[in-house]
């Protein structure tokens, strides 16, 4: 009696050993890469490619952009400001052309309009400062455009698919609903979705980060262009 009971435990694990591989077999076939999955989604998975392509060019080319426009001369307003009160106005625009920077052209093009009316010399400030922060914004739009698109480009891919599933299903005849057909077109349906959120969800963290560092040097601009005014006034008020 103990001997059977053993056999049969045995067995019984044996059994439960082989459908545990049986299934872990199965599942390394049902995987699926994301080249595969890609390949699933068809034709709108190229200009959904292409869109996540662009979005990290335009992000890596901003990001470069910015951090070249936020490196400032801590001293640079101090030489300024001594250059202004000695009168070597030439030596200031030469530290102007020099340092390379959004603050240091718009100081340039605030120092080329001394002598004339203070109203002039704020116009031609703040019209370098909108021209500044328009390259820095260059290619956000797009950004931007990625960021919506991408999702209802996928949602899109998702419908057509969702139609030809039905269409196929229809052309099938019978009254006997092919559940692995409609679950195959409906998955391959889904890939689309969920590439375009990918791309989406993507575009729109790196869109706003980009934001906040174009608002970041504006800010520092703004700061220059006070600092600035104010030097021009300090004479005035000393008279």
């Amino acid at each position: 009696m103990l001997t059977t009971l053993l056999m049969a435990q045995d067995v019984a694990v044996q059994a439960g050993e082989e459908m545990v591989t049986e299934v872990m077999t199965e599942a390394a076939v049902a995987e699926m890469s994301l080249w595969d999955m890609a390949c699933k989604g068809g034709w709108i998975m190229i200009p959904l490619v292409l869109m996540l392509v662009l979005a990290i060019y335009i992000f890596i080319e901003r990001m470069i952009v910015t951090h070249q426009a936020s490196k400032e001369d801590v001293s640079f307003m101090d030489r300024i400001k001594d250059y202004i009160y000695e009168g070597k106005l030439d030596a200031a625009l030469k530290l102007c052309r020099d340092t390379k920077s959004p603050s240091a052209r718009m100081i340039e093009k605030g120092i080329s309009r001394l002598g004339r009316p203070m109203s002039d010399v704020l116009v031609a400030i703040e019209n370098v400062g909108n021209i500044e922060v328009a390259k820095l914004e260059k290619g956000l739009s797009l950004l931007a455009t990625i960021s919506g698109g991408a999702p209802m480009l996928g949602f899109l891919g998702t419908v057509m698919g969702m139609v030809k599933a039905f269409f196929e299903m229809e052309q099938a005849g019978g009254n006997t609903i092919n559940l692995s057909q409609l679950s195959g077109g409906i998955y391959t349906a889904m890939v689309t979705t969920v590439a375009g959120l990918i791309v989406g969800v993507c575009a729109y963290f790196a869109y706003n980060y980009l934001v906040g560092r174009v608002n970041e040097v504006m800010r520092r601009l703004e700061m220059r262009s006070m600092e600035f005014l104010d030097l021009l006034n300090e004479p005035a008020a000393g008279k």
